[in-house]
């Protein structure tokens, strides 16, 4: 089983249409998927969460959520404000180690690497499963600072970075953006691994699940084998 960890620089910039493109890339050349969310937030009881997002986008219905809470907050104050217990590092572990028959499990974080999903963050949980993190970033104006933050607190914790995934990138890109795409890799020291378009969770299935792989260096897809 290979497991990748997905976070973003912030809220936003597209973690969820990321996982659903790697999931439907790895589904295409043949491989099991299952996607974990560990905690969802700002979405009511019986509502779909990212877990739909991202069975409408690719196609894969395995997935697992262990938390929900209804504040759109991240979750440790969210579960406080609904007197939830707190997800532990243990319980979440456990529920992404049960998944271990399929070939890919994809993990979706909340909001930024060091939001706490409950009694532990993102890097925690990273480092517990000896797991890779993906970084989803934005194209534009202050992606390169929030990105270097990211990729230096996975390299401090001792964390291996999968590689930084543009989340939206513009079909009419401005100046910034273009310049971004080249610095990023230059900034952090991480590898460019894919730019997902713009608007792309607005596709329907057959064409996002088409088209999902040419977004990605196959050299992410080979290393998460």
């Amino acid at each position: 089983m290979s497991i990748l960890l997905v976070t973003g620089t912030s809220t936003g910039v597209g973690k969820t249409v990321v996982t659903a493109a790697v999931a439907a890339a790895a589904a295409a050349e043949g491989r099991s998927v299952a996607v974990c969310k560990p905690a969802q937030t700002g979405v009511g009881p019986g509502e779909p969460g990212d877990l739909a997002d991202i069975a409408r986008l690719s196609g894969i219905d395995r997935g697992i959520e262990l938390a929900r809470y209804p504040d759109p907050l991240a979750p440790d104050t969210a579960a406080a404000r609904c007197g939830q217990p707190l997800l532990t590092l243990r319980e979440t572990v456990t529920a992404i180690r049960e998944l271990g028959d399929a070939d890919l499990t994809l993990v979706e974080g909340a909001g930024g690497l060091l939001v706490r999903l409950g009694e532990f963050t993102l890097t925690d949980l990273a480092k517990e499963l000896d797991a890779p993190v993906l970084v989803v970033a934005a194209a534009g104006l202050g992606t390169l600072n929030h990105s270097e933050l990211t990729t230096r607190a996975l390299a401090a914790a001792g964390v291996r970075c999968a590689g930084l995934v543009i989340g939206a990138w513009p079909a009419d890109p401005d100046l910034a953006s273009e310049c971004n795409r080249v610095d990023l890799p230059r900034i952090t020291g991480v590898e460019l691994v894919g730019a997902v378009p713009e608007g792309a969770g607005a596709w329907d299935r057959l064409r996002f699940t088409e088209t999902a792989r040419d977004w990605f260096e196959p050299a992410l897809l080979t290393a998460h084998r």
